[in-house]
């Protein structure tokens, strides 16, 4: 059987989908597993045991604790408490530790071997750290059938865990859902449309900067200091780092515990080792409001950005679906009723556990993800060469879709061909020409300057793998210069729930607007041997012919660049110099 495995910053767990409702594997205190590891000589200690030890052991006791190590993912090594460790290996740690705890629960009967899993990560999770991700599972005996993202799985999951399935859809049938999944880690944003059998992403977001886990800093940074102040406590009176973890710790439940009450007690006997003073602060939840007030609304900052790239007011979002445990707190609601209105703003009972559970309803589905806008090749003369159509299939856990193009080089008079790399802003099966695109980035590689246009042969290889990573590999035949690059930032679609055919992606949304300020490198790729194709400027320096009198080689957008860029035959100033009078009526 597959299940659902949320690895998160903060905790992890296993969600299973037993007959028609699903089932949260949660820990001996039936909450789930915090994704804390500590080290103390040869012991491993993992999940809420190494929480209690961090909690508990004296000051002069040493320990070496790693809190959210999904965050080293994509290092080398790390050091704890003097030893380098693999990222891998302490990722590695976690699983091993939530996985025989999960095998060991009450639901061991219908999870089995707990081998395979669909996993879920945030959107703005790179190529080297999903691949880390992987090999951690694959370490621990589990095979990731497929990544999906976390807003993603949290939208599936409220839709097929709904009382009425069938009526929320048809509720938001062509509408826009915005998923805000603010979580101990990240602030994951994807914004989604609803479409008759499917569940389309239009564009991700989000920012590790201000997830809970930078909350409690915030917090626990904030009492001490204003401690300090109160009772005249030496800036040379630090506490150990482990004292720090400990405080850490603290403000973490104390967060959680003032969203239901007006104010809390931070209490640690000998905080501060030099003067042996307690620390003991009463914090309110006004307090903590103000405390928390820049992050609150640097968050929201993400979600009115996010909106904005796509041309898109709050009013036009039907539903705001809220997950994360970062849901629970006051502040973030109010401020999220602000800019969508309570009616819009959903948060549900299970937001703490959606990521986890719409990832095993997907398993149980057996639901897989394509892509849900083509990735297209800017070519010479504006034209576009679909390389991935809308639609695509997504590899699968070991699988890999590959293309291969034989394209030319137009002008090779500066010596590079540029493969600009784009997908269109809205969501259509066949983009219009006009349609503004968005640009995923540019590979350059060398070329022979010296050969005629359309004479250098490239090569163009696209390639998507099992961590839903877009790689573009790029080689001139006689030059023999190659390059490549990598994109993570892509859009999937997921069958609703009761369908997992897509067909075509063949919606269109045209209130999608992206501005384009920026420069734009003219493209000199073609796929076809075509002197319409050349600039005319770089077509007169190698067939000056084709601009006789008599010749039709040249086209009248050619000759136009054959003039724009000869200069003046009288003062040799460049076309539209104020400075050249050579042709003006005295």
């Amino acid at each position: 059987m597959t299940v659902g495995f949320d690895f998160g910053t903060t905790n992890s767990l296993v969600s299973v989908v037993v007959g028609d409702r699903v089932i949260d594997v949660f820990d001996e205190e039936g909450r789930p597993h915090p994704s804390v590891v500590r080290y103390e000589g040869e012991d491993v200690i993992v999940g809420r045991e190494a929480r209690h030890a961090l909690e508990e052991v004296g000051l002069g006791v040493y320990g070496n604790t790693v809190r959210s190590p999904k965050f080293l993912l994509g290092q080398e090594a790390v050091s704890v408490g003097g030893v380098h460790r693999s990222p891998v290996d302490i990722v590695a740690d976690v699983i091993r530790h939530v996985r025989t705890e999960s095998r060991q629960s009450r639901q061991r009967q219908v999870l089995g071997e707990l081998d395979r899993a669909v996993v879920t990560i945030p959107v703005n999770m790179n190529g080297p750290r999903r691949a880390a991700l992987r090999e951690a599972f694959a370490r621990e005996g589990m095979s990731v059938t497929q990544f999906v993202h976390e807003p993603l799985a949290a939208l599936y999951g409220h839709l097929r865990g709904a009382s009425d399935p069938e009526g929320e859809i048809r509720g938001l049938m062509r509408r826009n859902v915005l998923v805000v999944d603010w979580g101990g880690g990240t602030l994951d944003l994807t914004l989604c449309r609803i479409e008759p059998g499917r569940i389309l992403q239009l564009r991700n977001g989000g920012t590790d900067n201000v997830g809970g886990d930078k909350f409690d800093e915030v917090i626990r940074d904030e009492v001490v200091a204003k401690f300090s102040v109160q009772q005249g406590i030496s800036a040379s009176d630090q506490p150990t780092r482990d004292a720090r973890l400990r405080l850490l710790q603290d403000a973490e439940r104390n967060k959680i515990e003032l969203s239901e009450r007006a104010s809390v007690t931070f209490y640690r006997p000998s905080y501060f080792p030099v003067s042996g003073t307690t620390l003991e602060y009463s914090l309110s939840r006004q307090e903590l409001d103000g405390i928390t007030r820049p992050l609150v609304t640097s968050g929201i900052r993400e979600i009115e950005s996010l909106l904005e790239s796509v041309g898109m007011a709050p009013a036009q979002v039907s539903l705001c679906l809220v997950a994360g445990g970062m849901a629970a707190m006051p502040s973030i609601r109010s401020r999220l009723h602000e800019l969508f209105g309570p009616e819009r703003v959903l948060v549900p009972e299970n937001s703490a556990t959606l990521v986890s559970q719409g990832a095993a309803w997907i398993a149980h589905d057996s639901q897989r993800l394509v892509l849900a806008k083509r990735i297209e090749l800017e070519m010479a003369r504006g034209s576009r060469l679909p390389l991935l159509r809308a639609g695509t299939a997504m590899p699968l856990d070991g699988e890999v879709r590959r293309e291969r193009f034989h394209l030319y080089c137009t002008d090779p008079t500066d010596g590079v061909a540029k493969f600009s790399i784009v997908a269109p802003s809205e969501l259509a099966e066949q983009p219009q020409a006009s349609d503004p695109r968005t640009s995923l980035g540019i590979v350059t590689i060398n070329v022979d300057k010296t050969a005629p246009p359309l004479v250098e042969r490239l090569e163009l290889e696209v390639e998507v793998d099992d961590d839903l990573i877009l790689s573009v590999s790029a080689m001139s035949k006689q030059h023999g210069d190659q390059a490549g690059a990598s994109y993570f930032d892509l859009e999937f679609g997921i069958g609703l729930p009761g369908s997992n055919d897509l067909g075509p992606v063949d919606v269109a949304d045209k209130d999608v607007w992206v501005p384009n300020d920026g420069l734009v490198a003219r493209a000199n790729v073609a796929d076809q041997k075509d002197t319409r194709l050349v600039p005319g400027d770089v077509l007169y320096q190698h067939n000056p012919s084709a601009f006789s009198r008599h010749s039709d080689q040249a086209t009248g957008e050619q000759l136009i660049e054959h003039l724009y860029y000869t200069p003046c035959a009288v003062c040799k100033r460049q076309w539209g110099d104020p400075a050249c009078r050579c042709a003006s009526v005295a």
